[in-house]
């Protein structure tokens, strides 16, 4: 039995994990029989949006890994403890957590930085050959986090030529790719999809992650 780790961002698509992508990935790793353990950062949220209004609400502070943990339903652990030992790969939902808590990207663009306990689990799966998947956003910190440990990685964000160029400019390489496919970066052990980039629907959505969590779990 696979053992993957899924890191979350918080919740909800203006200020964390987005949460179809969340749930329809754990939906297809219970599916396929794999062991799953979910991690995230603890400390506070860029910011919390109002999810009706799509506006930043002004005085309220969020944990990440608390938000989290309601996705989770509350079953979670700290990034720290996340063991790559006992992990054989690594799956990032997509949301604006990815480019507001998990990295700057929001403010910095491709001269972001991560979040350093992500930045190093990235990089260490990385050099212990783990596989990985990101979806939506979060194939910005595989480019990142893979330019950091020395290499060229491939990813996709789906055909958004800004999101591209921000992908080339950390020295990445970006494919495009529609909602119900994905790209796999071989060399690196990397599986991308766009997901809610370019879904337009939650069954769209679920027919790319579904095929990242299957092609994920094949590379194993």
């Amino acid at each position: 039995m696979a053992t993957v780790g899924v890191i979350l961002s918080g919740c909800g698509i203006f200020d964390g994990s987005e949460i179809h992508e969340s749930v329809l990935t754990l939906l297809a790793l219970d599916k396929a029989g794999a062991s799953v353990h979910i991690f995230a950062p603890s400390g506070p949220q860029k910011h919390v949006v109002d999810h009706v209004r799509n506006k930043v609400v002004k005085g309220e502070e969020r944990d990440i890994l608390e938000e989290s943990a309601r996705i989770a339903r509350g079953k979670i652990q700290d990034i720290s403890r996340a063991d790559l030992n006992s992990l054989d790969a690594l799956i990032f939902p997509g949301g604006s957590g990815i480019v507001k808590n998990l990295s700057n990207f929001s403010d910095q663009g491709p001269q972001c930085t991560l979040v350093p306990k992500v930045e190093r689990l990235i990089i260490d799966a990385l050099e212990q050959k783990k596989v990985l998947g990101f979806m939506c956003l979060a194939p910005l910190l595989a480019a990142k986090a893979g330019v950091r440990a020395g290499r060229k990685p491939l990813v996709t964000l789906g055909n958004d030529p800004d999101m591209a160029r921000a992908v080339e400019a950390m020295g990445a390489e970006h494919k495009n790719c529609p909602a119900v496919d994905v790209v796999i970066d071989t060399q690196n052990q990397i599986v991308t999809t766009p997901a809610y980039m370019l879904a337009r629907s939650i069954s769209e959505a679920e027919t790319g992650i579904t095929k990242l969590v299957r092609t994920v779990l094949s590379m194993i």
